[in-house]
Order: structure tokens, then C-alpha cells, then sequence
């Protein structure tokens, strides 16, 4: 068995945001990989208008997710699950699909749609570049919240902007009515409101609620391996 983990928006550097569960994992001899996003600058290329979007991002990970026949759970974070609805998509060696306070889209809705149409007062979006990205003096308060120190201090780094094209690109699958799914409430999360959390989760096979702010895999990474492993 291996895991693949698609990190969140607005955010770079996938296997720092994941490396607290994913040591855990490797003590147990299940290897991960956090592809690298383009969107969020990843690939080397600017983000912004016309730059990559949700497209792109959606073949960085089915690339990953077709480079092996191992047995796969994906674990999506956030708007990581706009992605793997469409890149696990017929994708045979996937056999779970782990949702963390994310997004179960039907094909041709897109992040967008998941909103009330106005911008979160954490996010800072550039119209003249085309970009979004998290308000680093929010940064904590709204995610980080129940992290240890060390990761708070560490986390700014990780940030980025991220092209606000990928709100509104529809995706063209929606791999969770396919596989088997799981979705991770966190109910201390300040980012995505646990009431609506507990709505997107509707459409989740089964559900399991964590008492964590929006990244668990680094404030309880052990609550997540041990979830990870029970799939």
C-alpha cells in the first residue's frame, strides 16, 4: 500500500505541509508522495492569468497515481479534493479515496460553487495578477490554531499565491461516486466551518470527526495515520 496526498490552496512545498503523518506512515513501511501542485508554482511556471489552473493540477496527480500499481488512498486536503475528484478517476489502483475538510464536487461544479460568492476574510486576492493566497498574519488563528509552536513558526514559509483560476474550473469526473470514501471532520477548523464540513461529508461513504483545526496531519498526526491504516 502506498499514499498519496494532495495538499490544499494557497500553499506550496506539499511534502512539509504532510511530513508529520507521513514519518509515522514510513514507521510502518507505507511510503507517501505529495505531488507538486502547478497552480500554486510548483512546476516552475507563474501563476496569475494564464497560467496552469485546475487542469494542470489535476494531471500532476493522475500522473503520480498512474506511475504505480500499488494499492493507493489518497488523502485530499481542502480544495486538494476538487483535484482528486477528477485525477483518480478511473484510476484502478486507488481503492480509497481519505477527504480532510474538503470538497466532494459533482462533475461541473468547481470551488467556486462550495462558497457564498465572496472572497474569505483570511484570503487576499490580487485581480491585476490574477491571484489568491492566505492572509499570513490570519494564518495561525485560522489554521494552525492547535499546532505546536514549532509548526506555527515554520508554516509562512510554505505559503503561496495561488492562480484564483482554479475556483471557477469545473471538474470533468467525480472519482468519490466511484470509490469507496472517507471524510475527516475536523471540528475545530476556523478555515471551513465544521456545519459545512458536515454537510460536504454527506456525500462521503462514511464519516469520522477528529476534535482538530484544518491541518490534523500536523497537529494529530497520530489520529491520522491510525485512521490511514484502519482504510
Amino acid at each position: 500500500m502506498r499514499v498519496v496526498f494532495v495538499h490544499g490552496a494557497c500553499v506550496r512545498d506539499g511534502s512539509w505541509w504532510w511530513h508529520r503523518t507521513a514519518e509515522l506512515l514510513q514507521e510502518r513501511g507505507v511510503p507517501s508522495v505529495a505531488p507538486a501542485l502547478p497552480s500554486c508554482g510548483e512546476a516552475g511556471l507563474p501563476g496569475g492569468v494564464g497560467g496552469p489552473g485546475l487542469p494542470e493540477d489535476v494531471a500532476a496527480v493522475r500522473q503520480v497515481l498512474q506511475d504505480s500499481d500499488e494499492s493507493t488512498i489518497v488523502v485530499a486536503h481542502s480544495y486538494g479534493g476538487i483535484i482528486t475528484a477528477e485525477a483518480a478517476a478511473g484510476i484502478g489502483s486507488v481503492r480509497h479515496l481519505l477527504l480532510v475538510s474538503s470538497y466532494l464536487p459533482e462533475v461541473g461544479q468547481s470551488l467556486s460553487e462550495f462558497g457564498d460568492g465572496s472572497p474569505a476574510p483570511f484570503l487576499d486576492v490580487d485581480p491585476d495578477a490574477g491571484t489568491f493566497g492566505v492572509r499570513p498574519e490570519l494564518l495561525v488563528d485560522t489554521f494552525l490554531q492547535d499546532c505546536d509552536p514549532e509548526v506555527q513558526a515554520q508554516a509562512a514559509a510554505h505559503l503561496t499565491q495561488q492562480s484564483v483560476q482554479v475556483t471557477g474550473q469545473p471538474v470533468g469526473a467525480a472519482a468519490w461516486q466511484q470509490l469507496p470514501s472517507t471524510y475527516l471532520i475536523c471540528a475545530q477548523d476556523q478555515g471551513t466551518p465544521p456545519r459545512l464540513q458536515r454537510e460536504f461529508a454527506r456525500r462521503a461513504g462514511s464519516v469520522v470527526e477528529l476534535a482538530a483545526g484544518h491541518h490534523p496531519f500536523l497537529s494529530q498526526p497520530v489520529a491520522v495515520r491510525d485512521l490511514l491504516l484502519s482504510l
